[in-house]
């Protein structure tokens, strides 16, 4: 029996891993698999070797404060990889981690085929790394078009599938009066998922909401969260003194509850490109402590944050990034798309004509499965 081992190192690449890796095993049954994964892995009865949630941290600070732990879950990840010794190892995002990994792997399985989904961002910073990658990596699966100039440089093979997050999803209508009992207009509000940013962001969102009430009266808001942070986020909104909102954990609830949405305020990352998908307006938020903002404004090549608003060139999605993430803010910010319709209907025109460069014709998921199986079958 063939074997892959699939790596990733925070929620988002799990959630990515997952749509992939449920594709091939819907086209090969005959397939074993390990992970370092979460949730949406473990849903598709994929054991892993560590909690996820020992190898996710965020910042600078974080990182050096916790090394040591660091260095050790990487020294175990790859012992227990070439235990495994799979014939793919599919690594998914998190490059600081994931690759760490997988140059270590290929010295000691050489005949291992790496692949790698995800690139890391080199058009933002270090682009020096792609020399590095391509020593030990066998194939670069991309998220977007423009990607492929800075790794075909270096002939490393490299294929754009496109983003899975950006697939058409099933339109099973739920009934919202099963979860949501409020007969109101739905802002969604993703807090993020690591529990760094669910604890720094959540208070000012709170906060944030409470200046909305004081204006408008026709809101609920819908905190979205995972199961395994669903309980920090009830235990931030059972301290306020708020009424006006609910919290999911459910993906399919959570999909079908941000359709439903007239506006979202998103943390920074990858589900604002769901959002964007979805043609919901929306704004996006981000704080880190500030060591780690100095060392990044010093090294990062571009001037804006989200992935729309990178690939225009230009402000679509209005960024509001440390100073800047306070509520009052936000709530100008938010106060002024709900006021203006046709400030609304603006952003979302400019957002789908962005969107339209990211997609394939073929769903991403199903190049990215073929993509794996055909390997795997040499």
């Amino acid at each position: 029996m063939k074997k892959i081992f699939i790596l990733t190192g925070e929620p988002s690449g799990d959630k990515l891993a997952a749509k992939i890796i449920s594709k091939l095993k819907d086209k090969d049954s005959n397939i074993e698999y390990l992970s370092l994964g979460g949730e949406k892995l473990r849903s598709l009865g994929v054991k892993s070797i560590l909690d996820l949630n020992e190898v996710t941290y965020l910042g600078f600070t974080k990182v050096l404060l916790n090394i040591f732990k660091i260095k050790k879950n990487i020294n175990y990840t790859i012992k227990k990889i070439v235990e495994f010794n799979p014939d793919i190892l599919f690594s998914v995002d998190s490059p600081d981690f994931t690759l760490r990994v997988a140059k270590k792997v290929k010295e000691k399985l050489p005949r291992v085929k790496t692949v790698h989904f995800v690139a890391p961002q080199v058009w933002v910073w270090r682009e020096g790394r792609v020399k590095k990658i391509k020593r030990f990596l066998d194939h670069m699966l991309l998220l977007f078009k423009f990607e492929k100039k800075y790794f075909e440089k270096e002939n490393i093979n490299c294929e754009f599938i496109g983003h899975p997050l950006l697939e058409d999803e099933s339109n099973s209508k739920i009934e919202m009066s099963q979860f949501i009992r409020k007969n109101k207009a739905i802002i969604s509000i993703f807090p993020g998922s690591r529990l760094t940013e669910i604890n720094r962001l959540t208070p000012i969102l709170i906060e944030f909401i409470h200046l909305m009430n004081k204006k408008y009266d026709d809101f609920l808001y819908v905190f979205h969260t995972n199961n395994d942070k669903k309980q920090i986020v009830i235990n931030f909104l059972k301290e306020s003194s708020l009424t006006n909102y609910e919290i999911i954990s459910d993906e399919k609830i959570k999909s079908y509850v941000l359709k439903k949405s007239i506006f979202a305020v998103s943390k920074s990352g990858t589900v604002s490109l769901e959002i964007c998908n979805k043609q919901i307006p929306s704004i996006i938020i981000y704080k880190m402590n500030f060591l780690n903002y100095l060392i990044i404004k010093l090294l990062v090549k571009i001037k804006f944050a989200n992935i729309v608003n990178i690939a225009a060139n230009k402000m679509i999605i209005p960024e509001l990034i440390q100073s800047k993430c306070n509520s009052k803010e936000i709530f100008q910010t938010v106060s002024a798309f709900i006021d203006d319709p046709k400030k609304i209907k603006n952003q979302l025109k400019e957002i789908e004509i962005v969107i339209d460069t990211f997609k394939t014709k073929n769903l991403p998921t199903d190049l990215a499965s073929e993509f794996l199986r055909k390997i795997i079958s040499l």
